[in-house]
């Protein structure tokens, strides 16, 4: 085991041993919930694009979870296929079921601060700085529950957030483009 891992399953271990209690033993499972496949940041993003005034963040949100998805996911999860901890720490009892694919990034993480790093830029203040809370919530979830290593986390906050800056980026420059175009015809 390198020093990256035994570093991570210490804090695992630290968080199992200080913080875990009763509520959180209850409240966690739902919490990590709201990231399972991405649901709760599709949904906001799938609402926004009804809406002209929120349609370029629907969008927005949109892009990011489709990089995450694509790269994140379908690509450095098989390619780093790192395991995850409960493997190296069995006698762990996992509050939830156990996931089936590999560990870096945590996916959760990665479309929780997509969604949330475009709201909080886009729509800082009424739905933006909420959704920050759940998204570091839903992150720490995922180390509470012994499934993600505090790295995958950090892997998943820097990803996300870089394919949050990067979809508002490109959706700007095409809907510029777009509407230049469209006011012309």
């Amino acid at each position: 085991m390198d020093f990256i891992t035994q570093t991570d399953l210490s804090v695992l271990d630290w968080i199992a041993e200080h913080i875990h209690c009763g509520f959180l033993d209850g409240v966690m499972p739902f919490i990590t919930s709201l990231g399972d496949a991405g649901w709760f940041w599709i949904a906001i993003a799938a609402v926004m694009l009804f809406f002209k005034k929120t349609r370029k963040t629907g969008l927005m949100m949109g892009v990011a979870l489709i990089c995450g998805l694509l790269i994140g996911n379908s690509f450095l999860k098989p390619v780093v296929a790192r395991i995850r901890p409960y493997e190296y720490n069995t006698a762990v009892e996992l509050l939830i079921e156990k996931p089936h694919d590999f560990s870096f990034p945590s996916g959760h993480t990665l479309a929780s601060f997509e969604g949330a790093v475009v709201l909080l830029l886009r729509e800082k203040k009424y739905i933006g700085i909420p959704a920050m809370v759940i998204a570091c919530l839903i992150a720490f979830s995922r180390m509470y529950l012994y499934v993600h290593y505090p790295t995958d986390i950090i892997g998943g906050i820097l990803l996300g957030s870089a394919f949050a800056v990067f979809s508002i980026w490109s959706v700007n420059k095409l809907w510029d483009y777009f509407s230049k175009k469209k006011n012309k015809a």
